[in-house]
């Protein structure tokens, strides 16, 4: 009987910290969407393409061309936080852990394509 408790109760805690993780990482997922949403949709579009008149103004870069997956994490870090030609500086806006969470998610656009 204690076997079988035991075996119920492991199982039972790691469908608790499978969930918790899949809760985290969609958290994340979420908000890093939407610190995408709320500072570079405007000129990089919905779908990284920059196919938006401040994105035409402003020659923002297209995320799904082949160059941002070459880029590695600290050149993109780099970009979003200093700025970059016409981009602005992200560095007083957002914590660096945001940051880092949307070059991830900018990452996302080159593996659709």
């Amino acid at each position: 009987m204690k076997k079988a408790m035991g075996k119920i109760v492991g199982k039972s805690v790691l469908s608790l910290a499978l969930v918790v993780g899949f809760v985290s990482a969609t958290r994340a997922e979420s908000n890093a969407e939407k610190l995408y949403k709320a500072k570079c949709m405007g000129c990089h579009a919905a779908d990284g393409s920059a196919n938006t008149k401040a994105g035409k103004n402003t020659g923002a870069h297209d995320f799904r061309l082949p160059d941002v997956a070459k880029e590695t994490d600290a050149t993109l870090i780099e970009i979003v936080t200093k700025g970059k030609k016409k981009m602005p500086k992200f560095e007083e806006k957002l914590k660096a852990k945001e940051i880092k969470e949307l070059v991830e998610y900018v990452r996302g656009f080159s593996k659709k394509s």
